[in-house]
């Protein structure tokens, strides 16, 4: 996982047959968001687990997760069996220092949560943690719920665009992508990687296939396209 770049992601896996359906349509890695505040999983321990044995290479099951302390963050990755990690909590350096020392074999992705008025704090913050993250993915808070992902909610795209010029390690793009709107969003910001989640879905809360195929055909034609440029 070292060389992580035009890469989809699809958050919120909810049962196996979302899972064989985003596999179907070429989705790269699996957002299981698990033990969360709200205390309200869309999907079981022991299901996600399952899943996640059953995923052949080069999908990757993905926990997120807003743990803050290296040792569980450690523990709950191995009791899944995932290889990667993404932090949404205000998990600080020294944390951040200890999980890659004791677990280098982890690839650790940390959120950065565009507000409106916060970019040189997340620049500032990607210069002092970029040594023991693998990968950065920027978010948009919502300040009516004080979400600090899985909003829906697009941000300022010149944010992630700086930030993907200043970090040294790749950037992974999430808040309010959709089929309509990710190519637009790979042009311009030019990340590593991109997220969805709750615009794939349909009136019935599942990933809808003819979103996910959409936004995995137009991720791929907009990642050749600045490949190439």
């Amino acid at each position: 996982m070292s060389d992580v770049k035009d890469l989809v992601q699809v958050a919120g896996i909810i049962d196996a047959e979302e899972a064989k359906l985003l596999a179907e349509e070429g989705v790269d890695w699996f957002g299981f968001p698990l033990r969360l505040p709200s205390g309200k999983d869309d999907i079981s321990e022991a299901a996600a687990t399952e899943i996640i044995a059953g995923l052949t290479a080069p999908q990757e099951g993905v926990l997120i997760s807003y743990m803050v302390d290296a040792d569980e963050i450690s523990a709950f990755t191995t009791q899944l069996g995932v290889k990667a990690v993404q932090l949404h909590g205000d998990v600080t350096p020294e944390e951040l220092r200890k999980l890659k020392d004791i677990r280098p074999d982890l690839y650790v992705l940390k959120s950065l949560v565009v507000k409106e008025d916060n970019a040189e704090e997340l620049l500032q913050f990607v210069d002092e943690v970029a040594e023991f993250v693998d990968m950065f993915i920027t978010d948009t808070f919502n300040p009516a719920t004080g979400a600090k992902g899985a909003t829906g909610l697009t941000h300022d795209w010149n944010v992630s665009a700086e930030l993907v010029r200043r970090s040294p390690k790749p950037l992974m793009m999430a808040g309010g992508l959709s089929p309509e709107n990710v190519a637009d969003a790979i042009r311009f910001v030019k990340p590593a990687a991109v997220d969805a989640h709750s615009l794939l879905e349909g009136d019935d809360r599942r990933k809808d296939r003819a979103k996910v195929a959409k936004f995995v055909a137009e991720s791929r034609k907009a990642f050749a396209e600045i490949a190439s440029a």
